[in-house]
């Protein structure tokens, strides 16, 4: 029988877990969930008879080694930092792994020792990265193979609240990972290509050159662009194609109050900052203000970021506190880190909340000298703050991956991403059945 091992039990697991337990071939494998939190791993595995939680303390090399060379398939759900270690330990046992990360160089180094141990490495089977390139190679083969030209490429997804749920000024709280919020765009390059112009954006002008989109039943997007689109051209297999822009969905006035952290230097992760422990939200915001004898902490804010007195940017910081007297709460922390902390106080999901996933893209293209625009969108909404959106669209994919890998369904081997339609047809097929599905709207337009 073939053994999974599913390590981390986070946020996304949920979905994952259920479906390796509950699918049809589920007595084909056993499944067993490591994770350093007891009571997580109680409330993940212990409904189904069939699953084996352990708590055990995985940053330990010796035990991460033990539980990776007891597996035939190992699903790594840990930080992003550890996949390529898990990698390694992989190639050492001769263990398949599956991951929902993006595969950086690191491990796309991997790839000529994984072929010559017939091992099979899949990365970026999640939502973003994963139902996006699935998504989209569906889409480029099947125009392919209508003899359509392909002219440009534009896809953007977000996490947002769903219009149900409590209403904020910002639209907005935390459906994933915070810190990656915080940081986004951050450390390194943002760049494109648009109309064949090279492009690129620097972290502090980042949240002010946006996108407006509007999917039909949903309203208006705001799209902000992601790090790098530029290194998807090869693997979606655009070469030459003149515009291919990646971005993050967020709700319209998002960005714009969010530039004003951008602006003061508070999401800055590289340097830890003083006096932490007697810090106030008000306080943490006057750190970065020149100092005035008289003038209060808002008016510095305003005359420093030329931001009107009747602005709603300054409602939207009233609306998470950012501006009162109450204490941080930390002993230490980068400025991003503080940022953080304040803000996970009012975004964080409550009672009633529910998160929505939307996806959306735009393909320009060209059959018999008529110009013509496919959009493309995909709406799922959570059912609750523990059964979000988000963990679902990351969670099934994976396990529908790790399933079609335990099967010997996937004859590629080496460090894979879900471009080959190998991949993308069964998991897209499935994920249909389970109500992911895409909207497809065709229109011709004047060349």
């Amino acid at each position: 029988m073939i053994s999974i091992i599913i390590l981390g039990a986070g946020r996304s697991t949920s979905s994952l877990i259920e479906y390796l337990a509950t699918h049809s071939d589920h007595n084909k494998w056993t499944l067993t969930v490591v994770d350093i939190d007891k009571e997580t791993i109680h409330r993940k595995c212990d409904r189904y008879s069939n699953v084996n939680g352990v708590a055990d303390d995985l940053r330990k090399s010796d035990i991460l080694e033990k539980w990776i060379s007891s597996g035939d398939v190992i699903v790594s759900m840990l930080p992003a930092f550890m996949h390529p270690i898990v990698a390694a330990a992989c190639l050492k046992y001769d263990k398949h792994m599956v991951t929902a990360s993006y595969a950086g160089s690191e491990m796309k180094s991997l790839d000529s020792l994984a072929k010559e141990k017939d091992l099979i490495f899949m990365n970026e089977c999640g939502v973003d990265p994963g139902i996006d390139h699935m998504s989209t190679m569906e889409i480029i083969e099947r125009l392919r193979d209508d003899n359509s030209e392909i002219l440009s490429y534009e896809s953007f997804t977000g996490g947002i609240l769903a219009p149900e749920s409590a209403k904020t000024l910002w639209n907005y709280k935390f459906t994933w990972n915070p810190r990656n919020v915080v940081l986004a765009g951050a450390g390194s390059a943002v760049k494109f290509i648009q109309e064949g112009l090279y492009k690129f954006i620097p972290y502090n002008k980042l949240f002010r050159r946006t996108e407006f989109i509007k999917i039909p039943g949903y309203g208006r997007f705001e799209g902000y662009a992601n790090r790098d689109s530029l290194k998807y051209i090869s693997e979606y297999g655009l070469n030459g194609i003149p515009t291919m822009y990646r971005g993050t969905l967020r709700r319209p006035g998002f960005c714009r109050a969010w530039d004003v952290f951008v602006k003061l230097g508070a999401t800055d992760d590289s340097y830890e900052m003083d006096n932490v422990l007697g810090m106030t939200h008000r306080s943490f915001i006057n750190c970065f203000l020149a100092y005035h004898k008289t003038d209060s902490v808002e008016l510095k804010l305003m005359h420093y970021l030329q931001i009107p007195q009747d602005s709603e940017i300054m409602n939207m910081l009233n609306d998470i506190n950012i501006l009162s007297d109450e204490k941080v709460g930390l002993e230490r922390g980068t400025p991003a880190q503080i940022l953080q902390h304040m803000l996970e106080k009012k975004w964080t999901m409550g009672k009633g909340d529910v998160d929505m996933l939307v996806m959306w893209h735009r393909i320009y293209f060209k059959k018999d000298n008529t110009k013509y625009r496919l959009e493309s969108s995909m709406v799922v909404k959570g059912k609750t703050i523990e059964d979000t959106a988000m963990a679902f669209t990351v969670g099934l994919p994976v396990g529908i991956a790790t399933r079609l890998v335990a099967l010997d369904k996937i004859k590629s081997r080496g460090v894979l991403l879900p471009m080959r339609k190998e991949l993308y047809q069964p998991i897209l097929k499935e994920l249909s059945e389970w109500g992911i599905r895409f909207d497809e709207r065709v229109t011709e337009v004047e060349s």
